[in-house]
């Protein structure tokens, strides 16, 4: 009891921070005690580390959680945090005694502390800036102390709101336009206050707990558990259209192709719904000023389930007419997200070889219809089949697997990928948490592909793709292209917490955690070290804050017994070639050498951490900026004049959200069709691969099969 009530003051006493009324106090629900009490069973009975929840994790879990609430340490004072000190080995307790006072007394402070920055902030714009003044702004906090007074935070922010002016005034916006811009922008910051809910917190704190127990162990709530699943399967049931939030708008951004919304006619990007009614006749449902993902699982539904939309046309002023439109469900597959094909002609001492590109983003897998005995189930290695297949037909030269940012997904799929690519046999190892080993293999006896292969990955290549990459690479059978990947070596499981309990409806939601260890068949593993590419290409990441090695309670790099397989071939002979043709290359590669001063210039940024907020200063930035790009333009590169540091200095001040939308678009869509460098020099290098293997028949003979 004793304990019980020193929690109740402690959240009390964080309560009584509020000065004014700008948020609710949100407080658990007891389903959330009894899910962190499930989850915290399940993670100590299955989880690879057997980590007590004790103290010395509690401790560990409050420095998580106030960092995924803060990270740039720019909401909370340090009296704040001081004022938390107690709390930082009773979080266990919290879990334990199924009583989450403290964390959600922790979160409402944060919110309440989030309201006064944006009323400061909007208070700071009515006496404008003086921008001769010589100072600057540190632009990544994360490793930065907290301030000790609010004179010191407000100063912190004053010059965060006047780097938001000079952005907007840099691009041409005047002081009426600068003024209603950030005051909408900061006052959409505080209305969002309002809309976060007691799953939202849960959802936090509980990550904080898992993450505390190693990097990749998660926590998902109901709804963030139906979204891992759409993203594992790539497809739900719905109307076929990407929505986002727009002035308090549900708007439609783009309609899938074939999708109910895009076959009625009825809709375009731009349109705003403002309500939805189930069914032919229910009642309609206002949903102005919903959050996005509130309103979204109003419009999904059912398969062949009928979903009647308010509209408010895209043309039409706030008091326009609406129009009614009722679409039927139907299953829509994200198409965007799922593995498709390209070709790139390579022309090479007079002679053009066809590279088929290959990109997966991720290692899909619909589990459900696979287990219910679906023949179409979605599948990234049925897709890349399928795409083999085409390219093949294509009379393609060589296949290059483009991984980068592949953050992984189903084991299962990163084996029977890696079979496409060499037949039957050994794939990854596996050592659970009792030491015992197993090893995976594809059954296929006959590989899709046996030509010349490269696989292109970067930082942001992890888990699924690190497996089917070291693989490639222990048997020989590509040149692997890019840089060292992730570092991500262990396996995860997905436990249904509802499932467990027997529960009739979605509750609990599901604990994500680490199982295993996986390792390479050549005995080593790829934690914390990843997989080394045997060609390296410039990479704008830093390895020093992102990936595995960057967490502080990762496993560490281990090695077992290599497994029983036979390489498939032996490219270390060509190798050197390789590179000596890509270093010539590229040494007289003008878009190569733009970008390489493009992350010169990028590093150099990121490690001064600093930004100046004298208007000279960064017009003078701004137009040395334009006269390299032009420079480079006007000398043939194919970059249009756009570089990496560039986008540093000429934007349009804006967030995505206040732009209009056929603007973002365009930017997107010119994103998605700039130039790729790096891509195009791994299709060299592939093409070189062909050029050296068709030279030389016993190179080639060892690397078919």
């Amino acid at each position: 009891m004793k304990i019980k009530l020193n929690w109740m003051l402690l959240a009390f006493a964080l309560a009584a921070f509020n000065v004014t009324q700008a948020t609710a106090q949100l407080m658990p629900l007891e389903q959330q005690a009894q899910a962190a009490l499930l989850s915290a069973k399940v993670l100590g009975h299955y989880s690879y580390r057997n980590i007590p929840l004790d103290d010395h994790l509690s401790s560990q879990i409050f420095d998580n959680y106030l960092k995924q609430l803060d990270s740039e340490k720019i909401f909370f004072l340090q009296a704040d945090i001081d004022q938390f000190a107690y709390a930082r080995n009773k979080l266990d307790d919290a879990i334990l005694n199924e009583n989450l006072s403290i964390p959600f007394g922790i979160y409402n402070l944060y919110q309440q502390r989030i309201a006064e920055r944006y009323v400061y902030a909007r208070s700071l714009l009515k006496k404008g800036f003086d921008f001769t003044k010589k100072e600057s702004y540190q632009f990544t906090r994360k490793d930065a102390p907290w301030a000790k007074s609010e004179a010191k935070l407000n100063d912190l922010w004053r010059k965060r709101v006047k780097n938001d002016w000079l952005r907007l005034k840099l691009a041409g916006k005047d002081r009426k336009s600068i003024v209603e811009t950030l005051d909408k922008r900061y006052q959409n910051a505080l209305d969002s206050l309002s809309k976060v809910n007691s799953e939202d917190v849960f959802q936090q704190f509980m990550n904080a707990y898992a993450m505390s127990i190693d990097p990749h162990t998660n926590y998902f709530g109901v709804r963030a558990s139906q979204e891992f699943d759409i993203s594992m399967k790539l497809s739900l049931v719905g109307i076929g259209a990407e929505l986002y939030d727009k002035d308090e708008y549900t708007t439609i951004k783009e309609l899938l192709a074939g999708g109910p919304a895009a076959l009625s006619g009825k809709l375009k990007p731009g349109d705003r719904i403002v309500g939805v009614g189930q069914g032919e006749v229910g009642p309609i449902t206002d949903v102005m000023g919903w959050r996005i993902d509130d309103a979204v699982a109003l419009i999904r539904g059912t398969e062949d389930s009928v979903v009647r939309l308010d509209v408010l046309p895209a043309e039409a002023g706030p008091d326009g007419t609406h129009k009614m439109v009722t679409l039927v469900r139907k299953k829509i597959t994200l198409e965007k997200q799922a593995a498709r094909k390209s070709i790139i002609d390579v022309k090479d001492r007079g002679v053009t070889r066809r590279i088929g590109v290959i990109s997966l983003p991720e290692f899909y897998q619909d589990f459900a219809a696979r287990l219910n005995g679906d023949k179409n189930y979605k599948s990234a290695t049925r897709d890349v089949s399928r795409l083999l297949s085409e390219l093949k037909k294509q009379k393609v030269d060589g296949i290059l697997v483009d991984l980068r940012n592949n953050g992984g997904g189903s084991l299962d799929e990163a084996i029977e990928l890696t079979g496409l690519f060499v037949g039957k046999g050994p794939v990854v190892q596996q050592r659970d948490s009792s030491g015992n080993i197993t090893v995976d293999n594809d059954s296929d006896a006959v590989p899709a592909w046996t030509g010349p292969l490269g696989v292109l990955i970067n930082r942001g290549s992890a888990s699924a793709s690190e497996i089917f990459t070291a693989a490639i690479q222990d048997y020989g059978r590509g040149v692997v292209i890019g840089e060292t990947s992730f570092g991500k070596g262990t396996v995860q499981t997905v436990a249904d917490l509802d499932q467990l309990v027997k529960n009739d409806k979605p509750e609990f939601g599901e604990v994500k955690m680490t199982i295993a260890q996986f390792f390479r068949i050549n005995g080593g593993t790829t934690q914390q070290r990843g997989v080394t590419p045997d060609i390296t290409l410039p990479s704008l990441s830093d390895k020093n804050d992102f990936g595995e090695s960057t967490f502080d309670n990762a496993l560490p790099w281990s090695q077992i017994k290599a497994a029983d397989y036979k390489p498939d071939g032996n490219l270390s002979s060509i190798i050197p070639l390789l590179i000596a043709s890509h270093d010539k290359r590229i040494s007289h590669d003008r878009d190569f050498k733009y970008l390489e001063e493009d992350i010169a210039d990028f590093n150099k940024m990121r490690r001064t951490n600093l930004i100046s907020l004298n208007e000279a200063e960064r017009r003078k930035e701004r137009e040395a900026q334009e006269a390299r790009d032009a420079y480079r333009e006007k000398n043939g590169t194919s970059q249009s004049g756009k570089s990496v540091a560039a986008q540093a200095f000429q934007d349009d001040g804006m967030l995505s959200s206040e732009r209009n939308l056929s603007t973002e678009l365009a930017i997107e869509h010119a994103n998605r069709n700039a130039k790729d460098i790096l891509l195009g020099e791994a299709a060299h290098i592939v093409s070189d691969e062909a050029r050296l293997l068709s030279s030389d028949s016993r190179l080639a003979s060892s690397n078919l099969h």
